[in-house]
């Protein structure tokens, strides 16, 4: 547009010896050429102040009403800025005067009309794609959760094992059987219920951890170690269900463990509010991509609920995971 912008405008001021001297054009050029890149760096800073101010869809109306107010406010002082820069070249023989200005800030205004309705149009129809392109996301990660909720119900390699573990209890020690039984039942009962919520607290999830982590130290014996250190101040916090089930997993199906070398897997939480699994690194020569699948579709949908994917650290010995803990008061209690 610059092309063609500064003959118009030069035009409009000089006249025809915009034209006929070179010197004037020159001039014309130089002068409108520093006045149009500082009226475009202005606007563009009011209009991004703007949109910062009111950034949700839901505002629109009010954000191009302050635009236009401010968009103009600014027109009115550009125009006059405009006529004043021309009339300090005497060369030009433009007089600074409202018979001068007027033309041009009736063409800016209406151009700030148009442009802030366009504006807005196209930003609206943004934020709305976005917002419509996050929603799918949430359901895609919501489907995916859900579909690896289930396979965690019907797991038939999870139920064998626990079946071989209570065949070995009953013949040596049935109260421990019983014990075993108990919480092979709570742990079901929940896996069942896991996909009816989007939330539960802190607090329930580590009751179903307690007794998944009891489960698991009757299969693996010292050779996993599971630890837990939350703070009193987030068990009312939320987070998805099956959370801390998928990164000890996740910890389980990556490392070898043995009574010599065991796993230690640990679940605490951070002054800031977020829930730390660490697990010592000691790698698997053959990786699970199922498991890999389950922890990125878990950050992902971290990422649509809070902003926050969570955090990812490995060093030469260990391995965590950083999820922020969501401040909802309204997740949902206990299983029945």
């Amino acid at each position: 547009m610059m092309p063609v912008l500064f003959p118009i405008g030069n035009y409009y001021f000089v006249g025809p010896r915009y034209f006929n001297d070179w010197r004037l054009f020159l001039v014309g050029n130089t002068v409108i050429f520093g006045l149009y890149w500082f009226s475009v760096i202005t606007l563009t800073l009011a209009v991004r102040w703007v949109i910062r101010h009111y950034p949700d869809a839901q505002r629109a109306t009010r954000r191009t009403l302050v635009m236009l107010i401010v968009v103009g406010v600014l027109t009115v002082g550009l125009a006059t800025l405009d006529v004043f820069a021309y009339s300090l070249f005497p060369s030009l023989e433009v007089s600074f005067s409202w018979k001068v200005v007027r033309p041009i800030l009736v063409l800016g205004l209406i151009f700030d009309l148009c442009f802030c309705v366009a504006l807005t149009a196209f930003y609206t129809y943004n934020q709305w794609h976005r917002d419509q392109t996050e929603n799918e996301q949430l359901r895609q990660a919501t489907l995916q959760h859900q579909l690896d909720s289930l396979k965690m119900k019907i797991n038939p390699h999870f139920l064998f094992n626990s079946l071989n573990s209570l065949s070995s209890l009953i013949g040596e020690d049935q109260q421990l059987a019983e014990t075993f039984v108990d919480q092979l039942s709570k742990v079901y009962r929940y896996l069942l219920q896991a996909n009816t919520r989007d939330l539960v607290s802190l607090q329930t999830e580590l009751e179903f951890v307690a007794n998944y982590a009891d489960l698991l130290h009757t299969r693996y014996g010292p050779s996993l170690r599971i630890n837990q250190t939350t703070a009193i101040t987030f068990l009312e916090y939320a987070l998805p269900p099956l959370t801390i089930q998928i990164l000890i997993d996740n910890a389980i199906k990556h490392n070898t463990m043995s009574p010599d070398n065991p796993l230690s897997i640990d679940i605490s939480t951070t002054r800031n509010g977020r829930l730390l699994v660490r697990n010592t690194l000691q790698r698997k020569t053959v990786l699970m991509k199922v498991s890999q699948a389950k922890l990125a579709n878990l950050l992902a949908k971290y990422r649509l609920l809070s902003g926050d994917e969570g955090q990812v650290r490995e060093t030469e010995t260990h391995f965590e995971v950083s999820l922020p803990l969501l401040n909802s008061t309204t997740a949902p209690g206990k299983p029945s």
